[in-house]
């Protein structure tokens, strides 16, 4: 907190200076009328005196003319275009070029130091989700915009330094792209200045010719930008012959949500796309992720339900959990699902597809192995979906005790007696919840503080206490240490800060994550890079560092989200097929996701969590769903939803929900932020009664209770009072 404190004065000290030293320029500025002696007659009349006092005081004049140009510049006074001529009808071209050369970049870097140190943080802090894409485009490319914005005159170069000073520039890159950038134009003006009686207005100066060549200069950096790539990617496909000719415009590498859109998606807009699985079609989504997942919960609940049957009036409702029939009816939901990725729809559709091992041999060729059969497919363009897989950790003695994963747990028959469940995310809270409902007892171990840690802290302590509820033993702040097993049963070895514990099990089911499948088809041998988090790295189009080559899905990030990696699919799809004309930047400004346990969660934007650790400025409206007629007559009053907004305004930005259908709920939410309509909208919007969609219509109201015009009720209430009288 001191620190803090310590930083704020700091702040307001730097402040104070700052603005103390802009007062005193400014009020010299007026005193001594600079305005009008920084003017072209007034410099083309005292040109002669200049001179004269140059000739006598060489080092002096240049100090006093440096100094001056210096504090014009610094302090965005009006004046540096006639002291630009100055320095060359007093020093000539190459000493005035040399001095207003070093006077204006140093001059603009103390404006830019200004705005750096006076508004960047409160800038940043206030609008800091908004200016991210800005920071990091200025991180990428900040060196072309800025060096365009100095090679063309139409920019005012003053705004260009305060406006730089609220980005993530920095002070040295800043500088001597100034140094270099306005190297032209300054040479333009010292010239001219050489020429001083024949310019009758700065006009002359700054034709329509020599503008349109400034902004031509001003755009080549970009043109060389785009030859760069053009080079990089001649470079970068230089070890590889390219084809005459291809078998198709698209191949799709994994069948999964990914590579079925993006196939898809090819296939509408009549192109030749062949989609390579090597297992099942539906991929992890609909064999061991959501599809079997929400089957389980189904039951689950249902078993949750009868148990509680007798405190919504039913006294002899009784049922038998028979784990085999509920595993059944899991392999029988995935059973009718399946014809929706199947084989023979996505035929009909016009896809090839082929079933078999897919290998990049080259960036234009595909291998693809079935057996003994091997073919080579040619291709313009590579769209790799290959998904992820469970992560399972280098544990001792893990190996020796076996354990489940999100992926083979759908092979049990019978309920296990004692179910150990490793991780408390999303995957792990949802099946410890389900497996205990359906009669396993169940300790879920997390290594974390707490569960679901990406979630809000009450989000997760609401989560647990649901967990804690339905039997399940949580233990947070636990590292596993080893496994082991004897002939008569296993065990693990966890240990927090201050104990150890041995938790025995039959059944040990690994949630500790999922690993990108990024191994086996070849982008070892093309050289493709992988970013930190083991996914295939690509750009904002989702090209790899071969532009012909994308990546899509849980293999290329960054979340791990059935519904994210068929909105990438859109955009891999079409900048694949029509990349050369049009190009499309990938957008994750509005993602919602849910986890599933009862109650749901869902969540699109940010958390406040979030919020804090980015310093982002926020208000907080809640409403808690015991408060909801509908919740009250299910019986489902658990929950809140929770809507961030920008300070005194509707504008959203983010939504918990926690609660029966949260997911559902959530979906307006996700609508109110992708078209920009805030909470007073919908407040207005009439919401079904009795319903729990009206928990949105509430949470609005109580945003627009807490923004009332106070003021103008107080005189409303008065003319109410006068009409009485």
């Amino acid at each position: 907190m001191g620190t803090e404190r310590s930083k704020q004065n700091s702040q307001v000290k730097r402040f104070v200076l700052i603005l103390l030293v802009t007062v005193v320029g400014i009020y010299l500025y007026n005193h001594y009328d600079l305005g009008q002696i920084l003017t072209l007659d007034s410099l083309k009349e005292s040109r002669d005196k200049l001179d004269a006092y140059y000739q006598q005081n060489p080092l002096v004049t240049a100090v006093i003319f440096f100094a001056v140009y210096v504090t014009t510049a610094a302090l965005s006074l009006p004046g540096a275009a006639i002291l630009t001529l100055a320095g060359g009808a007093i020093f000539g071209l190459v000493k005035g070029l040399v001095l207003v050369s070093f006077a204006s970049s140093i001059g603009a870097l103390l404006a830019f130091l200004v705005a750096r140190y006076v508004l960047f943080d409160s800038v940043q802090k206030r609008f800091g989700k908004q200016l991210k894409p800005v920071n990091e485009g200025i991180e990428r490319d900040g060196i072309l915009y800025l060096l365009t914005m100095r090679l063309v005159p139409v920019f005012p170069f003053f705004m260009v330094n305060l406006l730089a000073g609220l980005t993530t520039l920095s002070a040295g890159r800043f500088y001597w792209v100034s140094q270099l950038g306005m190297l032209v134009g300054t040479a333009v003006y010292v010239n001219a200045g050489t020429q001083l009686s024949s310019i009758e207005s700065l006009g002359d100066i700054i034709s329509l010719p020599i503008l349109i060549s400034f902004v031509l200069l001003g755009i080549f950096p970009f043109i060389a930008k785009f030859i760069v790539r053009k080079i990089q990617s001649k470079k970068v496909y230089k070890p590889w012959t390219k084809p005459k000719h291809f078998d198709q415009n698209l191949v799709v590498i994994g069948a999964g949500a990914g590579g079925l859109v993006t196939s898809y998606i090819a296939a509408v807009v009549k192109a030749k796309v062949t989609l390579i699985e090597n297992h099942k079609m539906g991929g992890d989504c609909l064999n061991y992720g959501c599809v079997p997942s929400k089957a389980l919960i189904r039951s689950a609940k249902m078993a949750k339900q009868l148990s509680k049957a007798e405190s919504l009036g039913i006294t002899e409702a009784t049922g038998k959990v028979n784990f085999s029939a509920v595993m059944e009816r899991v392999h029988q939901v995935i059973k009718t699902i399946e014809p929706h990725d199947s084989i023979e729809r996505y035929t009909e559709l016009g896809v090839n597809v082929v079933q078999g091992y897919a290998k990049i041999i080259s960036p234009w060729e595909v291998e693809v192995s079935s057996g003994d059969n091997v073919q080579t497919l040619t291709t313009r363009s590579i769209v790799i979906a290959t998904g992820a897989s469970p992560f399972v950790p280098p544990i001792p003695g893990l190996d020796k005790v076996g354990c489940l994963t999100s992926d083979t747990i759908w092979g049990l028959t019978e309920c296990p007696k004692r179910l150990l469940v490793m991780g408390g995310g999303p995957i792990g809270c949802e099946l410890a919840q389900s497996f205990a409902r359906l009669g396993s007892t169940v300790t879920l171990i997390e290594k974390s503080p707490r569960l679901m840690v990406r979630e809000d802290p009450e989000v997760s302590q609401l989560v647990k206490e649901a967990l804690v509820e339905d039997g399940v033993e949580v233990l947070t702040n636990f590292e596993v240490v080893s496994c082991d097993q004897d002939v008569s049963q296993k065990w693990l070895v966890a240990q927090s800060a201050d104990k150890e514990k041995i938790i025995n099990f039959d059944e040990l089911l690994c949630a500790v994550g999922r690993r990108p499948r990024t191994e086996g088809f070849g982008l070892e041998e093309l050289g493709i890079p992988l970013a930190i988090r083991n996914t295939i790295e690509v750009d904002d189009y989702l090209q790899t560092n071969y532009p012909n080559i994308y990546a899509v899905g849980d293999v290329a990030g960054p979340y791990q989200l059935t519904h994210t990696a068929a909105h990438q699919a859109w955009y891999a799809a079409v900048n694949a097929l029509f990349g050369r004309f049009k190009r499309f930047k990938v957008d994750y400004s509005v993602i919602p996701w849910a986890t599933f346990t009862d109650p749901e969660v869902a969540r699109v934007g940010l958390s406040e969590t979030e919020a804090k650790d980015q310093d982002i400025r926020y208000e907080v409206t809640r409403y808690d769903l015991d408060d909801l007629d509908r919740a009250i007559a299910d019986d489902t009053t658990k929950g809140f939803i929770k809507v961030l907004t920008v300070p005194k305004k509707d504008r959203i930005l983010g939504v918990t929900i926690v609660g029966e259908h949260a997911g559902d709920l959530l979906a307006e939410y996700v609508l109110a932020m992708k078209q920009g309509i805030g909470l007073n909208k919908v407040l207005g919007t009439i919401h079904t009664y009795p319903t729990l969609a009206e928990a949105n219509k509430y949470v609005a109201g109580q945003w627009k209770q807490a923004h009332s015009p106070t003021k103008i009720l107080s005189w409303v209430k008065k003319f109410h009072k006068w009409e009485r009288s």
